[in-house]
């Protein structure tokens, strides 16, 4: 049923200055990932922190590493504020049909990201 899991942490004081930096923001983010991550005001070096483990996550739960463009892998935010995963491009085509869950969280000066991979039941019949 599941084909991977990920899990990565991040301090939120690493990225307050990097909030700030939008080199690395148009490096990593998305545009919409960038327009939420400045919408949150005061908690916006914690979303950072949030989206980027999300990411981090993602490659672990592939387990490959980051070896794609990180703006391929974009975190959204459902009505209840809920994350979930939008594929792009070549990270898109190269999981097609496999689904992938999110959790997001902080506490303590540190954002946590949990990503499970699951297989699609073309894979599973394949098995």
């Amino acid at each position: 049923m599941y084909k991977g899991i990920g899990l990565d942490l991040c301090e939120i004081s690493r990225m307050e200055k990097m909030v700030e930096n939008a080199h690395f923001l148009q490096r990593y983010f998305t545009e919409e990932e960038i327009r939420y991550i400045q919408s949150r005001g005061a908690h916006r070096a914690e979303s950072l922190a949030g989206i980027y483990a999300a990411k981090e996550a993602f490659s672990k739960a592939m387990g490959t590493g980051i070896c794609f463009d990180l703006r391929e892998v974009e975190i959204r935010h459902g009505e209840n504020g809920e994350p979930c995963y939008a594929l792009h491009g070549e990270t898109a085509e190269k999981t097609k049909g496999e689904g992938f869950l999110l959790s997001i969280s902080h506490d303590g000066g540190i954002a946590g990201a949990v990503c499970l991979r699951e297989k699609t039941e073309k894979q599973e019949k394949n098995r």
